[in-house]
């Protein structure tokens, strides 16, 4: 059914939403680098936020974390918790991360180390935060819709003059030719409201990356700034969530334009910035949505897609000439750094070269949410969204595990850093075709529930 605001009758949908603060003490080894950096001061804390919608038979749950990663043995505790405290199967949590480089280091890799305690304790909050969600249930209403951001988001991986593919090139260089890749604008908003109009819960979908330029500081990026501004529009205290779609290869600067040469007024400055465009999107989108969803169903899907991992010895047949130069030039400037990258592929050797991962599709009535485990490239969200049979997709990545960068096929090709052999990007070919596939077999089984 449905109803517009001002004159709805109940339905069966219940929802409730929590957050919980997870933000450590100063002084935490911070993710994100090749080498340690620690906490010296705290911006935006870190929030993990959960949403539990209930339609009268079955409860899935949506949970943000202001982390840079969770892998699934991690996640896979927190859920077990969750499922001791509220009864809600595990197969119906979907927990993904933000990915601030702005949090404390969850896994061990190049040279830092994960702060094991931190996350011990911060893995039972997650499932706290599920239990406190379901403890608010009510009825409610939802309705979505979408609007689109295409200055905010930028393919970071650049055709060069030389022939080469790099990350993040020099800003309005002459070597620049065109971007490797193509972004995703679109800013999607599923809100849940009570029958009269109050605000619960608002989720929205966008595919760029953490914005950084904070330094040694706490943070939970624009995510944070996101929801602060769009609780101030809205004048309403509520769960707000900013979810990472496919972003693997984005981020907020536009290479085509010089720099001014101005230092921004504050080291939060683009972050609060990017926040607030696209909360004021979001804002001007839910004011002009006049639907609102009663009676809608839930439902939960999930794949277990086996990916293959690439070995030191493919990968030096792989490498492509404008990786040897720019490996070449990362040696000459920080040795250390490419050593590292020596000893992550002899690490990658003693992994097994089959390694079995985790995609999922939420539904919330004519709404799906997809799951992916890493961060995918915008193709990946695009092609979901095309081929779904839903009449609004988000595309999650960062979902429920974290197997690092996963590009197209045609992406491995070209090269570039989200392609060099480390934990960090280890996936092998043939992974678009098994995330795709595993992707649209969820969206299939959750469009049957009804």
């Amino acid at each position: 059914m449905v109803a517009t605001k001002g004159w709805i009758t109940m339905g069966e949908l219940r929802v409730g939403a929590a957050e919980v603060d997870i933000t450590p003490g100063l002084g935490v080894v911070l993710a994100g680098s090749l080498s340690p950096r620690y906490a010296e001061d705290v911006s935006y804390p870190l929030l993990s936020k959960a949403v539990v919608f209930d339609d009268g038979d079955t409860q899935v749950v949506y949970v943000q974390n202001d982390l840079i990663v969770l892998v699934r043995e991690q996640l896979e505790v927190a859920k077990a918790r969750a499922e001791e405290l509220t009864g809600i199967p595990a197969a119906n949590m979907m927990m993904s991360c933000t990915h601030t480089h702005y949090a404390p280091s969850t896994l061990s890799m190049f040279e830092v180390e994960a702060e094991e305690e931190y996350v011990e304790w911060a893995l039972q909050r997650i499932g706290d935060a599920v239990k406190l969600a379901q403890n608010r249930l009510e009825p409610a209403v939802i309705g979505h819709t979408s609007g689109s951001c295409p200055e905010e988001t930028h393919n970071r991986r650049w055709w060069m003059t030389d022939g080469s593919v790099m990350m993040n090139p020099p800003v309005a260089s002459d070597t620049l030719v065109r971007p490797a890749g193509p972004t995703d604008p679109e800013v999607t908003l599923l809100v849940a409201e009570t029958p009269e109009g109050d605000p619960i819960a608002a989720i929205a979908n966008y595919s760029l990356h953490y914005v950084g330029g904070a330094g040694n500081v706490i943070s939970a990026d624009y995510f944070g700034a996101f929801a602060e501004a769009l609780e101030r529009m809205a004048g309403d205290e509520f769960v707000a969530i900013m979810a990472n779609g496919c972003c693997g290869d984005t981020n907020n600067i536009d290479r085509t334009r010089a720099p001014s040469g101005e230092a921004p007024p504050y080291p939060d400055w683009n972050v609060d910035r990017v926040g607030n465009v696209l909360a004021a999107e979001c804002w001007k989108r839910w004011a002009q949505l006049d639907e609102r969803l009663e009676d809608v169903t839930v439902a939960a899907a999930t794949a277990l897609p086996v990916y293959r991992r690439r070995t030191a010895a493919e990968e030096e047949q792989r490498i492509v000439a404008g990786d040897q130069r720019a490996v070449k030039q990362l040696a000459d400037k920080w040795p250390r750094y490419a050593e590292a990258y020596a000893e992550e592929r002899e690490r990658m050797d003693q992994m097994p070269l089959e390694m079995e991962t985790v995609v999922q599709a939420l539904r919330i009535g004519d709404l799906a949410m997809v799951g992916f485990p890493g961060e995918f490239f915008v193709e990946y969200g695009l092609s979901t969204k095309r081929t779904s049979p839903f009449a609004r997709t988000m595309t999650i990545e960062l979902a429920n595990d974290w197997i690092g960068y996963v590009p197209t096929d045609h992406g491995l090709d070209q090269g570039g850093y989200e392609t060099w052999l480390a934990i960090s990007a280890r996936v092998a070919k043939g992974a678009e075709e098994l995330f795709l596939g595993a992707a649209m077999d969820c969206l299939a089984r959750v469009a049957e529930e009804d």
